[in-house]
């Protein structure tokens, strides 16, 4: 029993040391072997953060894969993943916790290979101070210049330049003052205003925990120190509410709680709140904790909030002050850090996140991808892997917002790819764009349905995709024909005839098919609006293109025709001359020879003209429009 007492009094003590000690976020960056794992393992390892049973493992591991001839690695305790070993680089985000006499750290270990730059963004996304290794021996690298302009980026306003590895170069103070020097100015061009240099040697432990006398030319405190000496970031709940509404809890008839995380602010029962982006007020009426009522939830807290009024809330909505509402726009300007091998092209749809909001999203123009190492604008029409971009975002439906530079919570989106479910980008809102407010539909009398009537018809968009020489044009061609001769109002968009008009800018690079599909399907929209029966004729190589033409459109008013021909079939009709061409070099980015086609996985008709002639295909297309109500079975 006595034990039991004592055990119970010391937790009880070091449940009150805790309540007053400060939490503070850190990301150690840097380029490749700079030596961050080595860094963390020794602020672990002096810290007392390591169990016995993980400092056995840590021996035996140093032992067959460590680097130090035996000694610790005290870089194994944060390279977890067994191809980081093998390689020994970093891959992942490693997140460790370590305690001082002063606070508590959690601190992220980010990878330093340019290939591994996402997983960098995902570890300074929370962060509130940067260390940014540098090998003494490389100095300031690319990779240095990049993580640290996506830091700035992210919003973290402090850094501490790490120049480690000073055993290797004599512990040289020439060294030191050079590449602070070189760093600090870097620095001052992306705006990060507090930095501080500190001159280590992480393997040893030089002015890592405490000041080396090897280096008496340093006069500045030790790592560790500088650390805990830090100002803690502006209170969260010292800014104006908010709080992303992540589900909606009905456990019975008699209860409607709204839970969430309180992202910035207090909320306590009785205050006013607004629900964007509807606008509906009300307010607090209980605050729960599990099932646990309290009277004030400060930033960070998880909560199921109760309202006095029975208003719609949904998952997406965020409640906030009624007097320091955030912006709610379908139209913004934001920072995009590309995270994909496949690069992200304008006018492309990708299903975007932003807090607990979920919208599709279409880039409509890039103005610039941003030079890491010279801060340079450069024109471009696409974002490759880990390039940085400033774009315009189209977002189908208005999402609740503030600026990144205000609240990470509400500022910060990702970008998903729709037929992959991959993550490929990474962006921070700057803005609404004016014409987000200023451009409202404008509502007329006569409606596309109404029109569709006056014509006796339904309106309709068969979109017909396949490789050139297919028989696209010539299936359409015959449809119209036939729709022409039963009184049917049509219209062909012929992929060969528009790029003579409308799409004549435009080229056969990626992008520029990206754009050419884009404005093909707004027209094709435009035209079914008014009642028309389209034939689409475009090769349209990607799917998620192809997609995003069909959710133009009502439900029921696209049927996708993959006109199928095997290559070879295609290839031997050429009735162009285009294949000839491509393989002789003269026509670069040609669908089927040196560009790729994404065959439909489900089309609503699949026809395969190397069996069918064009005149049964095109049996097969009125039949496919009797089938959908578009034309009478008659």
């Amino acid at each position: 029993m006595t034990g039991t007492t004592v055990d119970h009094r010391t937790l009880e003590a070091w449940l009150a040391a805790q309540a007053g000690r400060t939490r503070l976020r850190l990301i150690a960056c840097g380029s490749v072997d700079d030596g961050k794992s080595t860094l963390i393992g020794r602020l672990l390892y002096e810290s007392r953060g390591i169990f016995e049973d993980q400092l056995a493992t840590l021996a035996a591991d140093s032992v067959t894969m460590g680097t130090r001839g035996g000694d610790l690695d005290l870089a194994l305790l944060t390279d977890g993943l067994a191809a980081e070993r093998e390689q020994g680089i970093t891959i992942d985000v490693a997140y460790r916790y370590f305690s001082t006499a002063t606070r508590n750290y959690i601190l992220a270990d980010a990878p330093g290979h340019e290939q591994y730059t996402r997983n960098m963004v995902t570890g300074a996304s929370t962060a509130d101070v940067a260390v940014v290794l540098v090998d003494a021996r490389k100095g300031v690298l690319t990779q240095t210049r990049r993580h640290t302009y996506l830091v700035s980026l992210l919003g973290i306003r402090r850094a501490v330049l790490a120049v480690n590895k000073m055993d290797l170069v004599d512990h040289s103070r020439a060294v030191f003052d050079r590449i602070e020097g070189e760093y600090q100015e870097f620095c001052a061009r992306v705006g990060l205003p507090d930095v501080t240099g500190i001159p280590i040697a992480a393997a040893t432990g030089a002015n890592v925990v405490s000041r080396s006398a090897l280096m008496p030319w340093y006069t500045g405190p030790a790592l560790l120190d500088l650390l805990d000496a830090i100002p803690v970031p502006d209170d969260p709940a010292a800014k104006p509410l908010r709080l992303a509404v992540q589900q909606i809890h009905r456990p019975h008839q008699d209860f409607r709680g709204i839970a969430g995380v309180v992202a910035s602010g207090v909320l306590r029962p009785g205050d006013a709140v607004s629900v964007l982006p509807s606008r509906r007020r009300s307010r607090v009426a209980r605050i729960l904790v599990g099932d646990r009522r309290v009277e004030v939830a400060p930033a960070g807290l998880s909560v199921t909030v109760t309202l006095a009024d029975d208003i719609d809330v949904a998952r997406g909505d965020v409640l906030v002050a009624p007097e320091h509402e955030p912006g709610v726009a379908d139209q913004l300007q934001a920072t995009l850090i590309w995270m994909h091998e496949h690069a992200m092209m304008p006018g492309r749809s990708y299903v975007m996140k932003l807090a607990t909001q979920t919208a599709l999203a279409t880039v409509t123009r890039l103005k610039y991808t941003i030079d890491v190492n010279t801060h340079a604008h450069i024109a471009s029409r696409k974002l490759e892997m880990n390039e940085l971009g400033v774009c315009d975002l189209d977002v189908n439906r208005p999402l609740v917002f503030d600026p990144y530079a205000v609240n990470r919570d509400l500022g910060g989106f990702i970008l998903i790819d729709r037929l992959t479910n991959d993550t490929v980008g990474a962006g921070l809102v700057q803005f609404a764009l004016r014409r987000s407010q200023n451009l409202p539909w404008q509502a007329f009398d006569v409606s596309g349905s109404s029109r569709a009537r006056l014509k006796g018809q339904r309106p309709c968009v068969v979109w017909l995709t396949g490789l050139s020489g297919a028989g696209k044009s010539t299936i359409a061609n015959i449809v119209e024909t036939r729709l022409h001769q039963l009184g049917h109002h049509t219209y062909i968009l012929d992929g060969d005839n528009v790029r003579h008009g409308l799409n004549r800018d435009l080229g056969f690079t990626d992008a520029d098919r990206v754009e050419n599909i884009r404005r093909v399907a707004e027209v094709a929209r435009l035209m079914a609006d008014a009642g028309l029966i389209v034939l689409v004729s475009f090769i349209s190589p990607y799917r998620a293109d192809r997609l995003m033409a069909r959710e133009l459109l009502p439900e029921g008013q696209f049927i996708e025709v993959f006109v199928d021909a095997p290559l070879p079939v295609a290839e031997a009709r050429d009735p162009k001359g285009l294949y000839r061409k491509a393989r002789r070099g003269e026509l670069k980015n040609f669908t089927g020879v040196d560009a790729p086609y994404e065959a439909p996985e489900a089309p609503d008709l699949h026809i395969d003209t190397s069996a069918v002639a064009a005149e049964q295909a095109a049996d097969r297309v009125l039949d496919a429009l009797r089938s959908a109500g578009v034309i009478s079975s008659r």
